[in-house]
């Protein structure tokens, strides 16, 4: 018998997260989605993401019934205390500690945290979040380290043992593309460009070939290269 067989995934209804998700459905007899409303500026991807879960049901019936019940979590208090420009209508930059202004700090940590605490009741045993510390914006709370020490922090102070899995930590972004390949075929490659949003600007107006943004914020740009890279060494 399998050692884990549910699992949360943090699902924001972004590329990465959406490859997380099917990875995990892919694996798991049981799995739920939550996600959090902290008043991003971005928040259209709240929308988007209810648009990719019902894609998945649709096109990926073997996977229908492992689908469980979605959460979204009000974390109001997490867009009043950060000065970000994910939370205000800034533009983007470098701040002088060296990390871009997209980082608000806290967000991850709060989200593992309440996830855990969801996970607790749900009796769901896996957390999965799409973080990664190789082709990402430098933020402290994506790294391994960071997601060992919060599984082992959840996992004292709740008294239950969580596993923390990041199947992003050590790929790139064109990597991802090719998991998610790998993982549903073109397919999911599809449904990746066409319904997930990633865009820190919210814009669903601009249909590029790797999905719709404005190409111009990081978020954009990471896609973007990843997507040209996937393809260029997929096409060899």
């Amino acid at each position: 018998m399998a050692l884990h067989t549910s699992a949360l995934v943090l699902f924001s209804g972004g590329q990465d997260s959406t490859t997380c998700l099917a990875l995990a459905l892919s694996k798991y007899e049981r799995v739920e989605t939550i996600a959090f409303d902290y008043r991003q500026r971005h928040s259209v991807e709240l929308e988007a993401r209810l648009r990719v879960l019902e894609q998945i049901k649709l096109q990926f019936p073997q996977w229908t019934h492992k689908l469980g019940d979605d959460h979204l979590l009000d974390l109001a208090v997490l867009g009043q205390v950060s000065e970000t420009s994910l939370t205000r209508d800034v533009a983007f930059k470098m701040e002088s500690s060296g990390l871009p202004n997209t980082f608000v700090p806290g967000r991850n940590l709060l989200f593992l945290t309440l996830a855990a605490a969801l996970a607790y009741r749900r009796d769901l045993q896996v957390m999965v979040t799409g973080v990664c510390e190789t082709d990402f914006s430098g933020y402290p709370d994506c790294r391994d380290d960071t997601m060992k020490a919060m599984q082992l922090a959840l996992s004292l102070g709740m008294d239950k043992r969580f596993l923390i899995e990041t199947p992003l930590m050590w790929i790139d972004k064109a990597e991802t593309w090719e998991l998610a390949q790998a993982i549903g075929g073109e397919k999911l490659v599809e449904l990746i460009i066409e319904h997930t949003h990633t865009c820190y600007k919210g814009d669903r107006t601009h249909r590029h070939a790797w999905g719709y943004g404005c190409g111009e914020c990081p978020a954009c740009d990471l896609r973007a290269k990843g997507f040209a890279r996937w393809r260029s060494f997929a096409k060899v």
